[in-house]
C-alpha cells in the first residue's frame, strides 16, 4: 500500500524540473560561470528502472540549460528533455497531447513558481520537501527528500511498486 494518496495505477507519466528537484536548489559555479549540478545516482536507479521496464514515460521540463544536462538524462534513457524552457505548461501541455495523457494520469515534480502552473495541471503534483510553500501547498505529494536528495526516487519507487516492476527483496535474491 502506498503512501501516496492518489491512485498511483493511473500513473503513465512522470515529469521532472531538475534544479531544485533532481539536484539541489544551490548549484555551484564553475571557475568558468557554469553551473554545475549534483546527481543523485539512486534517483538514476529508479529512473533507469522506469525506463528499462517501459513502465513509465519520463519527461525533463527545466528552464536550466547547461553543459551535461542533455548527456545525463539520454544516458539514464529519458527521450524527451526540453531545456531552456520558458513556458513549461505549454510544453508539458503539448508532450501531454504528443502521448496522448490526459491530466490524471500524469505526475509532474516542481519545486518552484515557474513550475506551479504545471503542479495545478497534472492530476498528481510533486514537491520537494524544500520546494517553495506554493508549490508544497498545490502538491498531493510532498517528498520527505529535498531537491537533490532522493525525490524521484521515492516517488518512482512508489509507482513502480503499485505496477509491479519494483525488485523486491525475494528478486534479488533468486537472481
Amino acid at each position: 500500500m502506498s503512501r501516496i494518496a492518489y491512485d498511483l495505477s493511473l500513473i503513465r507519466a512522470v515529469v521532472f524540473d531538475i534544479d531544485g528537484v533532481l539536484s539541489p536548489a544551490v548549484v555551484p559555479l564553475g571557475d568558468d560561470g557554469v553551473p554545475r549540478r549534483m546527481a543523485n545516482l539512486r534517483d538514476g536507479y529508479a529512473m533507469v528502472r522506469a525506463v528499462r521496464t517501459d513502465a513509465l514515460d519520463l519527461c525533463i521540463i527545466s528552464g536550466a540549460d547547461a553543459p551535461g544536462l542533455r548527456g545525463r538524462f539520454s544516458l539514464i534513457g529519458v527521450k524527451d528533455i526540453f531545456l531552456a524552457a520558458g513556458n513549461k505548461l505549454d510544453l508539458l501541455k503539448a508532450w501531454m497531447a504528443s502521448r496522448n495523457l490526459a491530466p490524471e494520469e500524469v505526475a509532474y515534480v516542481g519545486d518552484d513558481i515557474p513550475d506551479l502552473p504545471c503542479l495545478l495541471h497534472v492530476g498528481l503534483p510533486v514537491a520537494p520537501a524544500d520546494a517553495a510553500h506554493e508549490c508544497r501547498e498545490a502538491a498531493i505529494l510532498v517528498t520527505k527528500a529535498a531537491g537533490g536528495y532522493g525525490v524521484a526516487r521515492e516517488l518512482l519507487e512508489e509507482i513502480l511498486k503499485v505496477k509491479g516492476v519494483w525488485p523486491t527483496t525475494g528478486d534479488i535474491a533468486n537472481g
